[in-house]
């Protein structure tokens, strides 16, 4: 079951991982449609599970983790990020919120979380979120299934807690939305991914929201 508790405990809210600073472009999508519906909210959580966690994410996320302790292999899933996230807020976003994950696993003592940090602040690794994810979580010996299911849930959770603490939706309303995303959560952990699978997303919407966010005279999150 160590696997398992180590899962719950990175998927935990608690986990000073940095990520709350993070909305993955909600707060622009509710700027764009303030009067968006619970149910079109909830849709659109599904939307960037399978639109973009799906086929982007979890790709990442598990090459990462297959990579383990190759610097070299990680560094190149971080190019293949850098170079294919367009909007500079989301790849801005994706190397903070990977950098304060390292900074969290760093200063608790995990040695790759270390020597990733050097390769980053060096300029040989970028960071992002997904690949720094995949090989901590490998390195923890989390089992690779919840490592994904750990990874869909952490993005699922931070567009709802976004959208609380915009006031875009209650807290119980938030917690029927992230109930009705389980199920597609473990549809889309279940799907087998093949090795030579590439990166792909496509949710206009949000990106769009958040190329607009950047210019927004007022924001709550950084993107």
């Amino acid at each position: 079951m160590l696997p398992l508790l180590r899962a719950i405990w990175q998927a935990d809210a608690a986990f000073p991982s940095g990520a709350f600073a993070f909305s993955y472009g909600i707060e622009g999508a509710l700027a764009l449609r303030p009067d968006m519906s619970l149910g079109e909210f909830e849709r659109l959580c599904a939307a960037v599970l399978q639109q973009r966690w799906a086929g982007y994410d979890r790709i990442a996320l598990q090459r990462a983790f297959r990579a383990g302790r190759d610097l070299d292999a990680l560094a190149a899933v971080d190019r293949e990020i850098e170079a294919s996230t367009m909007i500079e807020a989301l790849r801005a976003g994706s190397r903070r919120n990977g950098a304060s994950f390292l900074a969290a696993h760093a200063r608790l003592g995990q040695p790759l979380a270390l020597k990733l940090r050097a390769q980053v602040k060096a300029g040989d690794c970028l960071g992002h979120i997904a690949v720094m994810q995949g090989a901590i979580w490998a390195a923890l010996q989390l089992d690779e299934q919840h490592a994904a299911l750990c990874s869909a849930y952490t993005v699922a959770s931070g567009l709802i807690t976004a959208a609380v603490r915009l006031g875009a939706v209650g807290a119980l309303q938030g917690q029927s939305v992230l109930q009705a995303l389980l199920p597609l959560i473990d549809a889309l952990v279940a799907t087998p991914l093949d090795d030579d699978a590439e990166l792909e997303s496509f949710i206009p919407i949000l990106d769009i929201a958040a190329a607009r966010h950047v210019h927004a005279e007022l924001r709550l999150f950084a993107n």
